[in-house]
């Protein structure tokens, strides 16, 4: 309020100045003469004061029109004026709206409007760095590879865009099947941001698939620094790392190199399965049979697998099966309750031909959380108590479909693998293979279903079965568990454990 009645004022008193100044000149004397061409012109004082002025912008108009005859000239002569910036201005606000137009048609999934805007805002900008890059995109969404791979050939002879339109090539190799020429690319883009999680995460995929075990490492060692890896997650990839590079340990072949990659794989990661089995078959390998107990106990503790117990098999693998009991019964009780336990006290139980005690250590397992493994196990438990072909078949009916436990799962796809691998085989993802029970409940089998009405026996209680005496010629020896599984329900993988045993 203060600052409006202020300017009111103040515009009240520069008209009553110039009112006073006007009325001070009219009634003032004299006046300014003026001869031109013989004739004299007398101005009086207020005639003067305006003729002051007008001749004052006369000559401020005659040099604006000078500045601008000499612009337009200047214009016409190609060279850059006030005027040639003046159209530049409405040139740059047209494209850089045919700009906006095509990342808003790019984003809205409009490749051939995308396109169109593209074009237009490269003819009207002249500015590579933007408008090639959104051509790039635009042509790839109308599926035109040849035009978006010029594009990015283009931004590649420029330093600033080097690294999108190596990206660019890449991920276009990458949609080709051509693994060879990414990885090469992913490598140059990965030289030129070392930082950048995604060429990181490609990178580290391909030399995964291609078995580059040692690039692999130290990508992975990239993505630690650049702090895109958390630590823990990064020690149990550099094991499976270390681990696929140690992997021919077995053959006649395998190297002490290799041994040595499996014991470091162990200590990276001492809870990675895999892992403990091979550091341990390296110790076996070396003559280290205590260094190999120390270790797969230690594994035991935090999971019990069936591949620890194959290679705690194989540090003795010559004694009895009652000593095997005996040398297995330290290993055992750390977790008595687990369900791989009592499956595989209740497997070398069989081999020793201890019936009862094979069926005391698998306890109700087969009837509260029974599998396949299970159901086979009791089929030759049955078989070597004497009991009747219907029960032995009623539990071998059973492992027909029933689920087949434990097993190497992929947790991207959920493809079942038949043994660990640290790239999966089916979506070729990394690292991402768990111990863990599949989805799918029961076995499916095309088969199977038919054939139960022919094997398929009423699961008898064994006190009532009487004495059968079976003939010669169909007397079956007593076998373990895996034989019962490959030769009678081929559903059932190999057990490695009592394989050694019986040796």
């Amino acid at each position: 309020m203060l600052w409006s009645l202020l300017k009111i004022l103040v515009f009240v008193a520069i008209v009553g100045l110039l009112a006073l100044g006007a009325g001070f000149l009219m009634e003032a004397s004299g006046g300014v003469q003026i001869a031109v061409a013989g004739t004299e012109y007398t101005l009086g004082p207020l005639q003067s004061v305006i003729g002051f002025l007008v001749l004052v912008g006369s000559v401020w108009l005659f040099f604006k029109l000078l500045r601008l005859l000499i612009a337009t000239l200047k214009f016409l002569n190609g060279d850059e004026t006030a005027l040639s910036r003046y159209f530049d201005r409405g040139r740059e606000q047209r494209g850089y709206q045919a700009l906006s137009d095509g990342l808003m048609a790019l984003a809205s999934g409009e490749g051939r409007v995308a396109m169109t805007k593209a074009q237009k805002a490269e003819k009207l900008l002249q500015n590579p760095d933007l408008t090639t890059l959104l051509v790039a995109q635009a042509a790839e969404m109308t599926g035109d590879t040849r035009k978006a791979a010029d594009a990015y050939k283009k931004l590649v002879s420029n330093n600033s865009t080097r690294f999108v339109g190596v990206r660019g090539i890449m991920k276009q190799k990458l949609a080709d099947g051509d693994d060879e020429t990414a990885l090469k690319l992913a490598e140059k883009a990965l030289a030129i941001k070392p930082r950048h999680e995604e060429v990181q995460d490609v990178l580290l995929g391909l030399q995964t698939k291609s078995q580059d075990w040692s690039g692999a490492r130290s990508t992975l060692t990239a993505k630690l620094k650049s702090g895109s890896l958390p630590r823990d997650v990064y020690k149990r990839r550099d094991a499976v790392l270390a681990l696929s590079a140690a992997k021919d340990i077995l053959n006649e072949d395998g190297s002490i190199e290799q041994q040595e990659r499996a014991i470091e794989a162990n200590k990276l990661s001492p809870d990675l399965v895999p892992a403990a089995a091979m550091a341990a078959r390296a110790y076996i390998a070396k003559g280290q049979a205590r260094s190999a107990t120390r270790l797969i106990k230690k594994a035991w503790d935090v999971a019990p697998h069936p591949d620890l117990a194959h290679a705690f098999a194989e540090i003795e693998p010559n004694e009895s099966p009652q000593a095997r009991i005996k040398r297995f019964s330290a290993l055992v009780r750390v977790h008595p309750q687990h369900a791989e336990t009592r499956l595989l006290m209740a497997e070398l139980n069989i081999v020793a031909e201890d019936f009862p005690e094979a069926r005391r250590s698998l306890g109700d397992l087969a009837e509260k959380n029974g599998d396949a493994r299970a159901y086979t196990l009791m089929a030759a438990i049955e078989r070597g108590e004497g009991s009747s072909d219907a029960v032995v078949q009623g539990w071998l009916a059973k492992a027909l479909t029933a689920p087949r436990g434990p097993q190497w799962v992929c947790d991207n796809c959920h493809h079942i693998h038949a043994e660990w691998a640290p790239v999966c085989e089916n979506c070729g993802t990394f690292d991402r293979l768990s111990w863990s029970t599949p989805n799918t409940p029961e076995m499916s089998s095309a088969t199977g279903a038919h054939m139960l009405p022919l094997i398929l026996g009423a699961i008898e209680d064994k006190s009532q079965d009487a004495p059968i005496d079976v003939p010669e010629e169909v007397e079956v020896e007593v076998v373990d568990a895996e034989v019962v599984a490959d030769d009678a329900v081929q559903t059932e993988t190999e057990e490695p454990v009592a394989e050694d045993a019986r040796r």
